[in-house]
């Protein structure tokens, strides 16, 4: 907690120049979304782990950010660069998260209820989902006009230089509402972490944990993806960092290392974006990078068990 206090300090306050009163309420809104990102990615990857018995998955993985791109691509299509004048953006976010609840339900019925479904037949699923779905997003992203493609072209790459500043108090409410109810799952979340068949057994209502679960992870995930664009492997790497320094089985404090950790490593990354390689890079770039290599550490990790 300390550590990510401070972090937060170093960036709102290094290099402020001449006008700090222009500076700081700028830096102020980048935190802001900084910290509602790191948040949800780290609530949601957590659960999403916990209710798949696994620590390889996460909804970015599965596809869902590939959802809400390829949402944004065809509404776009549909209305070209008068999208916005047709569609403003909080009627955008919310038919985003009424579509990111439609796919939860489908991967809920398809998969979830399926009994002792293989971790690589999902990872597999989800590959093919995020191929399939970023093929029709590129195939509608080619047939535009290149005037059109820039009015997505900011949703594509996760950037805070870009932060949709008019979706920041509506995320912030609707993170607090989800969060606020994903607290009453908590204990049930630390007793399926024993395994499906125990949880139920201590008399955990399994299917409606996972139904709930879901669709609360939808949200978060379109709160994430819609203020910055997608950061895929930032879910996995938070998640499995917040599983090695916090040993506890208990939700309440997994959930709160991811998110500190997402705050360590997302401040930190723009840090470096900004004050060491001068915008010469994104910090999507630096931390899939990261994630990635992490990634596939992890896979190699379970084949050896």
């Amino acid at each position: 907690m300390g550590l990510a206090i401070l972090v937060i300090l170093v960036y709102m306050f290094t290099m402020l120049g001449t006008r700090p009163d222009y500076v700081l309420p700028r830096r102020a809104i980048k935190v802001a979304a900084m910290v509602l990102i790191a948040c949800s990615v780290g609530y949601s990857s957590v659960v999403f782990q916990t209710i798949t018995n696994n620590r390889i998955l996460t909804p970015s993985i599965m596809g869902f950010e590939s959802v809400y791109i390829l949402f944004q691509s065809f509404i776009v299509f549909l209305y070209g660069d008068a999208t916005f004048q047709v569609i403003q953006s909080q009627e955008n976010f919310v038919f985003s998260v009424l579509l990111m609840f439609g796919f939860a339900l489908i991967l809920y019925f398809t998969m979830f209820r399926k009994e002792n479904v293989n971790v690589y037949f999902l990872l597999l699923v989800g590959l093919i989902l995020g191929s399939i779905f970023g093929s029709m997003t590129s195939f509608m992203q080619m047939i535009i006009d290149p005037n059109e493609f820039s009015v997505i072209q900011k949703s594509l790459f996760a950037s805070f230089n870009n932060i949709n500043t008019e979706l920041l108090g509506i995320s912030a409410i609707t993170l607090i509402i989800s969060l606020l109810i994903g607290s009453r799952l908590l204990h049930n979340l630390d007793v399926l972490s024993l395994g499906k068949e125990h949880a139920i057994n201590l008399g955990v209502n399994y299917q409606r944990l996972v139904q709930v679960s879901l669709l609360i992870i939808a949200v978060q995930v379109s709160i994430s993806t819609a203020l910055v664009g997608p950061i895929t492997f930032l879910g996995i790497l938070i998640a499995n960092l917040s599983y090695e320094f916090i040993p506890s089985y208990k939700h309440r404090h997994t959930i709160l290392g991811a998110s500190l950790m997402g705050i360590l490593l997302i401040i930190g990354g723009q840090y470096l974006v900004e004050h060491v390689f001068n915008m010469g890079t994104t910090i999507s770039i630096l931390i899939n990078f990261v994630g990635g290599l992490y990634f596939i550490i992890l896979l190699l990790k379970s084949r050896k068990i």
